[in-house]
This record gives structure tokens, sequence and C-alpha cells, in this order.
């Protein structure tokens, strides 16, 4: 018996990211993780900095997805993503300055420093260390 398929579609600013059909996506959501399977009831949720996962029978692909929304559908799913790289389009090194500068906004404790966003490029940073950590 076949498995059931459905579209996955992600987009960001610069590209269409990914477009095709899949047997089942994971990601980050504000609520938490989420993992998606054909026929899933219709759902919109806000995306967190965090590992992205396509499963497939072909192999499963992974990448850092960098806040968003996403809509699914019971035969579509559709991200629109501020940012979504693929491991080998990350720069460690630029990542782990990413990571020191905002570690240092947040022990800094000054009231100048907003604090959310320090603490959103701080996910983020090491959300492409771990990616590409994974794949070196």
């Amino acid at each position: 018996m076949a498995e059931k398929k459905f579209n996955l579609q992600i987009i960001s600013p610069t590209r269409v990211f990914f477009d095709g059909d899949i047997d089942m996506v994971e990601m980050k959501t504000t609520e938490g993780e989420i993992g998606v399977l054909a026929g899933h009831i219709p759902l919109t949720a806000i995306l967190e900095p965090g590992l992205l996962r396509i499963k497939n029978n072909d192999g499963d692909k992974e990448a850092a997805l960098h806040d968003g929304f996403v809509k699914i559908t019971k035969d579509k799913v559709t991200i629109l993503a501020e940012s979504c790289e693929w491991p080998d389009e990350i720069d460690v090194n630029r990542a782990n300055e990413a990571k020191i500068r905002a570690e240092r906004r947040i022990k800094s404790g000054e009231p100048a420093v907003d604090m959310l966003r320090a603490e959103l490029a701080l996910k983020k940073a090491l959300t492409r260390i771990d990616i590409a950590g994974k794949y070196k």
C-alpha cells in the first residue's frame, strides 16, 4: 500500500526554499514541536527557530528554520519563513560570532538591551550551530 503524501511549500523572502510532495514534516512552533502527516486537521501556527525535518521514503532532510508561520490543510502545508537554510548553507563561524554577541547582550543587563531580540538571536545562532554540526 502506498503511503499518503502531501505537498510542502516553504517560502522565504528571497526564494522558494522547498516545494514537493512528502510523507511527513516536523517543526517547532511557539506551542511546541509538531509533526504533520497527510490528512492533518487544518491549523495555523507561529514558528520558532528550530530544526525542520522533512521525511520522505527517499530519505530525510533537515534544515534550520527561523521564525515564520505555518498553514496546514489536509493535503498541503505552507510555511512562510523569515529564513530557512540547508546545513551546507550555514556559515558556522558567523553563527558562533552571533552566539557570542547575543550572549554578551543578554549578560550585560543593560536596560537599553532588547532582551527578546537578544534571546531570539541566540536561538537562531544555536539552531544554526546545532544543525551544521550534525553534517560536518
